[in-house]
């Protein structure tokens, strides 16, 4: 009961994105599930028996980040449960979440991009068009791949080299976009029209069905593709996002305008990519000087 309300609170009043949601779903319902094992009902839970699941997460190699998502996500659902006048104290308070080692984002090299781009790694046919499409514009963007899959045709704005996306909690944003972006677009738009043949779709990125592209599909076309030119053990369309950053930050752009274009709430998370520059600029540093 409380847990079906708090779910229709997020997704309803709170309008979390899908992916959001379903991340709390699955923490909340997988910590009812250790509390009914032991006969425990999650509303008289108490910080012991939170402790206990996180020594059991921590025991089945879950890893410290995945378990502080997991805490914030119960913390969110305890305080629902407090305004909702069924408790009035909150055991998440006397949680401590496990510490975390800071990992850089993982990015693509500029000439591994441009030799991907500027290869012959795509097909002159409907999906090799949309596939290079696709990289090319969360590589040159930002965006996120839940972003890109729900662009519409309507979104792009040819005369101002503009896109406009909707991005988490609905807040949407203006894009600017290259002059390569829409000769792209135009002509993918050539071959989604013989596809659709005749049929008609407001979105952009579409399947050889004609349907709207799916999250498998975009993370399954930019691994392909990725892997034919990097090493990095992570090769998923977030990684472009880390790459976009990464290159737009190395070339001198600001750190606020990387953050608006990113659709970040708040400068810190963009300030994760300073962190990439500085170990560029360490490593030039100890190539370069002779006493390094």
């Amino acid at each position: 009961m409380y847990i079906e309300a708090f779910l229709d609170y997020i997704k309803y009043e709170k309008r979390y994105s899908e992916n959001t949601f379903k991340s709390y779903k699955k923490d909340i319902e997988q910590f009812s599930s250790f509390c009914g094992h032991l006969n425990m009902p999650v509303i008289k839970a108490d910080h012991k028996m939170i402790r206990s699941w996180i020594i059991f997460l921590i025991e089945n190699k879950i890893t410290a980040r995945s378990i502080n998502r997991k805490i914030s996500s119960l913390k969110s659902f305890y305080r629902f449960i407090i305004k909702e006048g069924h408790l009035t104290i909150n055991p998440l308070d006397k949680v401590l979440k496990p510490k975390t080692t800071k990992e850089l984002p993982s990015f693509v090299k500029e000439n591994e991009m441009n030799f991907l781009l500027d290869g012959d790694f795509f097909q002159n046919d409907f999906e090799g068009k949309r596939d290079k499409f696709i990289i090319e514009l969360l590589y040159s963007t930002g965006i996120r791949l839940s972003e890109l899959i729900n662009i519409k045709i309507n979104d792009f704005d040819l005369n101002n080299l503009t896109l406009k996306v909707l991005g988490k909690r609905n807040k949407e944003r203006i894009i600017p976009v290259t002059k390569q972006i829409t000769t792209l677009f135009k002509d993918y738009l050539e071959e989604r029209n013989i596809v659709l043949n005749n049929a008609i779709s407001n979105f952009v990125f579409i399947t050889k069905k004609g349907e709207k592209i799916y999250a498998k599909l975009g993370y399954r076309v930019v691994n392909s593709y990725l892997t034919h030119v990097s090493t990095i053990s992570k090769k998923s369309p977030h990684v472009l996002r880390h790459t976009f950053a990464t290159h737009m930050l190395n070339k001198g752009a600001d750190l606020n305008a990387i953050k608006e274009l990113l659709g970040h709430a708040n400068l810190a998370a963009t300030q994760v990519y300073t962190h990439n520059t500085f170990e560029e600029l360490k490593s030039i540093y100890n190539q370069a000087h002779p006493r390094a």
